[in-house]
């Protein structure tokens, strides 16, 4: 199947961007470089292309209900314009998908990820209830993320919305750059920002003004790489790595979003029970002894004994520290508790830490 391109692809194109096929979409993986792109983010503005994730619109009179039963968080207590991190899960309590909930005045937003889209609407299609109405906009709309400590300075002077009166995790609708944008602030890596979702035909005149109104910042395109290390600095799972179908949302840690007395949901009773005995592994962050780095897959060791597998690794930009995540027995899940992870057929010495690996100093 040939890949999709972004609205935003000649943007990248132009920009010098290293463009790989990622979840049926031509992305950028980077464009100057993952190292510089991090830093950048971390230490002023980038924005990211994310008009590859998926966009279901949910109407209908029983449309919180059906959201209610088909995801593990409480779909009611949701107020218009506020958003929600949340999933949903297989009835034996493996991830179907995380994803954001958007409420509006008169329906439900839903973004997904772009690797998960067509099982996701196909999942979400199968457990549809009457006066409930499911549409994929996924091509009707762009998504621009503005991400770092000079996100909200860059887009101000775009927009006659106060920035400042959007709270994390609320939104607004309003006029952004002179296109109609559901402006919310909402993002992966960590840093203060916004994402922007705005009809695909303004998608290019949106990116350009962003680009041009952070030059005195120093903005920068910022790719999928960077992305990839931002989220894990602060221990944001990626679905595919960190969670999927093999994993619950107890032992992943997302136990905070797993709301077990809000009446019945899939999987519900599951994961009651999963509480009730303990979870047998648990998802931890941990830090290299050495400069080597573990990568998904690896395997963890305590006493010459395999009691887990990484998730995610990598080399931390901020902290210049090899990092990952992983799930491992409970018993050695203790932040300071000492691990080794096999790598090239060697036991690198690890320990657990605290998280999130990065926490933004202003």
């Amino acid at each position: 199947m040939e890949e999709k391109k972004t609205p935003l692809y000649e943007q990248h194109v132009k920009l010098g961007a290293k463009i790989v096929p990622f979840a049926g979409y031509l992305m950028p993986i980077q464009y100057q470089g993952i190292l510089a792109e991090h830093r950048c983010v971390r230490e002023t503005v980038g924005v990211f292309d994310v008009s590859h994730m998926g966009e279901f619109e949910v109407r209908g009179d029983k449309a919180e209900d059906f959201l209610q039963y088909i995801t593990i968080n409480d779909v009611s207590t949701l107020q218009p314009y506020q958003a929600q991190y949340s999933a949903m899960c297989y009835p034996d309590g493996g991830i179907v998908d995380d994803l954001l909930i958007y409420r509006f005045p008169d329906h439900f937003m839903v973004v997904v990820n772009a690797s998960n889209l067509q099982k996701d609407f196909d999942w979400m299609n199968q457990h549809l209830i009457n006066d409930v109405e499911l549409t994929n906009r996924s091509d009707d709309y762009a998504l621009i993320a503005v991400q770092g400590r000079n996100a909200q300075d860059t887009l101000q002077p775009l927009t006659d919305v106060d920035l400042s009166d959007i709270k994390y995790y609320w939104f607004n609708i309003g006029n952004i750059a002179n296109c109609d944008a559901m402006i919310a602030r909402t993002g992966y890596t960590g840093e203060d920002g916004f994402e922007l979702m705005v009809p695909v035909d303004q998608a290019v005149q949106l990116w350009n003004t962003v680009m041009a109104a952070g030059k005195m910042y120093n903005i920068e395109a910022i790719g999928l790489g960077a992305r990839d290390t931002l989220r894990l600095e602060v221990k944001y799972c990626l679905y595919g790595n960190d969670i999927d179908q093999t994993t619950n949302p107890l032992e992943a840690g997302l136990g905070w979003i797993t709301k077990l007395d809000k009446g019945d949901f899939i999987a519900r009773d599951v994961l009651m029970q999963v509480k009730n005995e303990g979870v047998k592994r648990k998802l931890i962050g941990f830090q290299m002894d050495g400069r080597a780095f573990a990568r998904h897959g690896y395997q963890i060791y305590s006493g010459g004994r395999i009691i887990g597998h990484v998730t995610s690794g990598t080399m931390s930009p901020m902290l210049q520290k090899s990092i990952g995540m992983g799930y491992v027995e409970v018993d050695a899940a203790k932040v300071g508790t000492s691990i080794d992870i096999e790598i090239r057929n060697t036991h690198q010495p690890a320990t657990v830490i605290k998280t999130p690996f990065y926490k933004r100093p202003y």
